[in-house]
């Protein structure tokens, strides 16, 4: 397998350009921007069959991916911040529809103020809109993740729309070390589309976008949740037949350093690669800490995470974002829950952190590890939610 140096919106690109998608329809949006700019040169050097449709808004690229996906396509897109959000009225009907499509998403802070760096607040907001939601550490990641996601969308089982995340210039902008799959390899893992249904199969019609009242809504929301419910074990034998195939299996969570420990840190994205510096650190020092990292956010690994908390003692819950609810960020709301009826659970505390990209450095990590080790040694959380990083 080759290993080049790229950054994170180069490896989704790349792995674009190997899936080759029917028809890739987006709008450009700073940190994405580069994906389908660099997907679009493979276009036009003839490198992929892909049909580029460069529209005038992302509601309208979605609109149109809707339509591609209706038609039978295997499609892509991607986008970032309010361009997520301008799809939004969309995003809910691709997957009422079953469409299988897969999206590059570079999480940026949303306006107001404006603001174009990382934090959550985007991928969160549209989290219960029934898309599939993947999240990456690294470029490397990144690349593994499009290339997965489009094998657990397009399952027959599943039949949902997903979207692989990275942190915005963090990762989207950083170039470091990518191991790529030969061409013909990658695309004998992804395989051939082939649709359950298609607008224009005039032999079997079929009907799309009907107004739905009391009388059947609700149950054809359901097939959306069973879909969600059955997606953990295909993400699971997805991940696991990737790992056999190229050597990197991938889970709904990851740990590091959890079994034997006290203490931990639940984060996402690339705030687990800071975090692992400082647990082996902390671990050097003689401190039982670990790392429990959320890969897969929807559908939410509720029973992987109670499995793997129940022996740790107190855990710092890490969002990159705020629901401002007055009960802290969406991550440490669904853990909350999850370990609700939970025999064995820890103390936990959240941090909302980086909003708007400000830095999580080395020195927070320590910092809010030792305020985790005094809340386990006193039985007793000192502060439920802080909004760590803010000046007074």
């Amino acid at each position: 397998m080759p290993t080049l140096a790229k950054t994170g919106n180069e490896a989704m690109a790349e792995a674009m350009r190997q899936i080759n998608p029917d028809v890739v329809a987006a709008y450009p949006i700073t940190p994405a921007t580069e994906i389908v700019m660099i997907f679009s040169q493979f276009v036009a050097d003839g490198l992929v069959d892909t049909e580029y449709v460069a529209v005038e808004s992302e509601h309208s690229a979605m609109s149109a991916c809707v339509g591609a996906a209706a038609a039978g396509c295997r499609v892509m897109t991607g986008t970032s911040s309010q361009g997520l959000q301008l799809m939004s009225e969309i995003l809910p009907i691709a997957s009422a529809l079953r469409l299988p499509i897969v999206m590059c998403d570079v999480n940026r802070a949303l306006s107001g103020p404006i603001n174009i760096h990382c934090d959550h607040s985007d991928t969160m907001a549209v989290r219960d809109f029934g898309w599939l939601q993947i999240f990456s550490e690294n470029a490397q990641e990144a690349y593994d993740n499009v290339l997965q996601m489009m094998r657990i969308s397009e399952n027959k089982e599943i039949q949902l729309p997903g979207m692989v995340t990275t942190d915005g210039f963090i990762i989207s902008h950083c170039m470091e070390r990518v191991e790529t799959i030969d061409d013909a390899a990658a695309k004998q893992y992804v395989g051939a589309y082939q649709p359950l249904k298609s607008v224009l199969d005039l032999d079997n019609p079929i009907t799309l976008g009907s107004l739905d009242l009391q009388d059947y809504y609700f149950e054809h929301k359901m097939p959306i949740v069973e879909a969600m419910q059955k997606a953990k074990n295909v993400i699971l034998e997805v991940g696991r037949d990737f790992g056999q195939k190229f050597g990197r299996e991938y889970g709904l969570v990851e740990t590091y350093k959890l079994d034997d420990a006290e203490i931990a840190m639940v984060a996402l994205g690339s705030t687990c690669g800071t975090a692992r510096v400082i647990i082996d650190e902390l671990r050097a020092q003689g401190v039982k800490v670990g790392l429990l990292k959320i890969r897969v956010f929807r559908p939410f690994p509720a029973e992987a995470i109670v499995a793997a908390l129940k022996n740790v003692q107190a855990a710092a819950i890490m969002d990159r974002s705020d629901m401002y609810s007055d009960q802290g960020g969406q991550v440490f709301c669904e853990i909350r829950s999850a370990l609700y009826d939970a025999d064995k659970k820890p103390l936990l505390a959240n941090y909302v952190y980086g909003l708007g990209g400000r830095e999580i450095c080395l020195e927070d990590i320590r910092r809010i590890c030792a305020d985790t080790q005094a809340n386990a040694a006193a039985g007793k959380v000192k502060q439920l939610i802080q909004h760590y990083g803010v000046r007074e």
